[in-house]
């Protein structure tokens, strides 16, 4: 077990101050951990606007956040469909319209393990697409106005990222060849993660005033496995979730809270829970493999990312 630097319970939303003032954008924020992130800001008095795939579930989510935190709870919703190019420029041309301050983008929505190879409109295969490469165009149309107000990015990443080929598949990215629910699946949140260790190094040979950081909920019982997952990993996953191998939603949030809001990180690293397999307990700093911030690889995935979704980043 890692120790943590926030004592022996880790870190918990009672270290969080007053976020009067301060406005977060979370992708992915109508159910599972991304719900439970805007929950603990709005009970901080922050201002969150949900960048949503569903109409219908991002309406019944701010009912139940207003009714919870009243009428004046300033939370809204942008519809953006990470899966689709097109959409995530939309909504962050509105994001820019309407949102005149961004202290934290927090990158959280994902799918997994589809079962089977899935394309999105752009070409790419699905977790990729979703995961990957609709944030890295989230995250440059957004950068500006996030270091206007020397705010920050979080890479909501998982522990998946060590298992399958822990590589960048580059000679078939989109699993053409030998598709694999968990091997897709890992690849597209290492790829999230080389995004941010590479993004940190291109901000500090800018002078830019962006701090990325990336985390992971654990092993949390959130709808991510039972909405994407094939029918024997719904199973196997639901048979978990019955096991003290599985927390809450809520503690698969601290993470993210904690990455977007917690002075004194460390940019070089991924936060999450420090108990068992670090699946669960104390948040904290965890284990992170080297093979996540591979120099040669991470500019290679850059170079293929711009190529791929047409957006530059030059900083």
């Amino acid at each position: 077990m890692n120790d943590t630097q926030f004592g022996p319970k880790g870190w918990t939303p009672e270290r969080l101050a007053s976020q009067s003032g301060k406005t977060f954008v979370v992708t992915g924020a109508n159910a599972g951990t991304g719900f439970q992130t805007v929950r603990i800001l709005l009970s901080r008095g922050a201002k969150v606007v949900m960048l949503n795939r569903s109409v219908d579930r991002s309406t019944a989510a701010i009912k139940a956040l207003q009714e919870e935190f009243g009428a004046g709870a300033d939370v809204s919703f942008i519809r953006m469909d990470l899966a689709e190019l097109a959409s995530v420029r939309g909504a962050a041309k509105v994001v820019l319209e309407t949102v005149p301050q961004i202290d934290a983008l927090i990158c959280n929505a994902a799918i997994a393990q589809a079962p089977t190879q899935n394309m999105t409109v752009d070409g790419f295969e699905s977790q990729l697409g979703t995961n990957h490469y609709g944030h890295f165009v989230l995250g440059r149309m957004l950068f500006d106005r996030i270091e206007a107000s020397k705010g920050r990015i979080v890479v909501v990443a998982s522990l998946g990222y060590k298992l399958g080929i822990r590589a960048i598949q580059f000679d078939d990215i989109n699993w053409h060849k030998n598709y694999s629910a968990n091997s897709a699946y890992s690849q597209s949140k290492l790829a999230q993660m080389m995004f941010a260790y590479e993004l940190q190094d291109r901000i500090k040979a800018t002078n830019k005033n962006v701090e990325v950081f990336v985390c992971h909920p654990g092993s949390s019982a959130t709808s991510l496995i039972s909405t994407s997952g094939g029918v024997m990993t719904r199973i196997a996953w639901w048979l978990m979730t019955k096991s003290p191998m599985v927390q809450s939603a809520e503690k698969g949030a601290y993470p993210e809270v904690m990455c977007a809001t917690e002075d004194g990180l460390e940019e070089r690293a991924l936060y999450g829970p420090t108990g068992c397999m670090e699946f669960i307990g104390p948040v904290g700093k965890g284990t992170l493999e080297p093979h996540a911030y591979d120099k040669a690889v991470i500019q290679k995935l850059w170079d293929v990312s711009e190529e791929a979704t047409g957006v530059s980043w030059k900083l």
